[in-house]
């Protein structure tokens, strides 16, 4: 399970070292192999290979016939990247994916469960800033921290 948020640099090659506190535990359960695919929100998604195994058999066994659906699959699903750890624990990110998303030096890894998210460092600030402005969802009255 991944958690916390680590702000980070991309080097000059597109690579992202993935942080010591989830590196050990990537290596352990799918030996470093990944997948990096795109996100609606212009972010990216870092999968352990078998946490997206799942999820890819599920999207694409919807229809493809309703055109939100259709996008969808298009999104994550073209854009998803086999990526492996390197020795020192980074990855390289395709450069599709680094232009999708506006990566270029500073970014953001967070934990988000089963996966990890990568954003550019002023849209991950923006978002702490406005993305509670309206009030919570509805499914999540009552919920208490």
């Amino acid at each position: 399970m991944f958690h916390g948020s680590a702000q980070l640099n991309l080097d000059s090659k597109g690579r992202l070292a993935i942080p010591a506190k989830y590196r050990d535990g990537l290596l352990a359960s799918c030996e470093g192999r990944l997948v990096v695919t795109a996100d609606p929100d212009r972010c990216l998604l870092i999968y352990p290979q078998q946490e997206w195994d799942p999820i890819q058999k599920k999207l694409m066994g919807l229809s493809s016939f309703n055109p939100k659906t259709r996008s969808l699959q298009r999104l994550l699903v073209g854009y998803a990247e086999d990526v492996e750890m390197d020795g020192a624990g980074r990855i390289l990110l395709p450069s599709t994916l680094r232009d999708y998303a506006s990566l270029e030096k500073r970014v953001v890894l967070a934990g988000q469960g089963n996966r990890l998210e990568l954003w550019e460092e002023a849209k991950w600030l923006g978002l702490a800033v406005g993305s509670l402005e309206d009030g919570m969802p509805a499914e999540l009255e009552g919920f208490s921290l």
